[in-house]
């Protein structure tokens, strides 16, 4: 059976930002998308600018080049928290482990002073896919985390987080670290609770495809919990991809499905909507 992507949908009526995606990577057994016909395609339906995140040594890499070359993408690089996991794993021993982290975390710091990197990220706790009993690992995510929050305040950049099973954590951590004036909760997965406790800390909430889940009832709550000056929508393309085409391969020109279903969740004009996530996009990244 010839792999097909999901049909465009109808476009939005004012431009928008996708906040978060991964235009590099490509999920088993799908087809890369080309990223002038990816952007391409996004702009067909008004998702006209892109976040692209690198959260491995090789992915920033490729970041850096993309944004030189392509005037709608701005950057951001980091190491994502099961990297660094994985970066102490493959060392024989702990203070090996901490000196290849070390190195890693390194090129980070080089690459994200890149003026169009905008973004330190993504980076935060996995608790997902490393076990408690994995003491090294988890410890390994928290002094990863630690870094990138202090690269961040350095060098005034967004810092956007990781939080897969870990909020308790990720907030502790940012207790004792000090978030940078401007953070995002990239694909926030929390309850309302929690967004507001972001909300009132002055950090933003980028909701991704899961907020159109049958099942996501928790995320919609946590929509209508905060102002909407602190909202995103995202992809993480080619990731978690919006109803009705949940399971299949995501790309930013289906962000208006989650843009309008956000609409329906908290009762406003989509023109208004997209004009608010637009500005705040801009805002926090500065110009394209």
């Amino acid at each position: 059976m010839a792999f097909s992507r999901p049909p465009a949908p109808e476009p939005l009526p004012l431009p928008v930002v996708d906040n978060h995606a991964h235009l590099d990577h490509t999920r088993g057994g799908d087809e890369p998308f080309d990223v002038a016909d990816a952007i391409a395609a996004a702009a067909a339906v008004n998702v006209t600018r892109h976040v692209q995140i690198g959260c491995e040594l090789e992915s920033a890499r490729w970041t850096v080049d993309v944004v030189d070359r392509f005037p709608q993408v701005l950057g951001g690089v980091a190491l994502h928290p099961t990297e660094a996991t994985r970066i102490v794993a493959a060392q024989p021993d702990p203070v090996s482990g901490r000196k290849a982290l070390e190195e890693a975390f390194a090129e980070i710091e080089a690459l994200a002073a890149h003026p169009r990197v905008r973004v330190v990220g993504e980076t935060g706790l996995d608790h997902y896919w490393v076990d408690a009993d994995d003491t090294a690992g988890r410890a390994a995510q928290v002094e990863s985390f630690a870094r990138h929050v202090d690269l961040a305040k350095r060098l005034g950049k967004v810092l956007q987080i990781h939080d897969r099973d870990a909020h308790d954590a990720v907030l502790d951590v940012l207790a004792a670290e000090g978030a940078p004036a401007r953070t995002v909760f990239h694909c926030f997965s929390g309850d309302a609770a929690m967004a507001k406790v972001c909300a009132d800390n002055g950090w933003f909430l980028s909701f991704a495809g899961t907020l159109t889940f049958k099942n996501a009832q928790e995320l919609r709550d946590a929509l209508r919990a905060v102002p909407l000056e602190q909202v995103l929508v995202e992809t993480d393309a080619p990731y978690l991809t919006p109803a009705p085409y949940r399971g299949k391969v995501n790309a930013g020109y289906l962000v208006p499905l989650t843009v309008r279903r956000m609409a329906e969740v908290l009762e406003v004009d989509l023109d208004a909507l997209c004009a608010r996530l637009d500005a705040t996009s801009e805002a926090l990244y500065g110009p394209w």
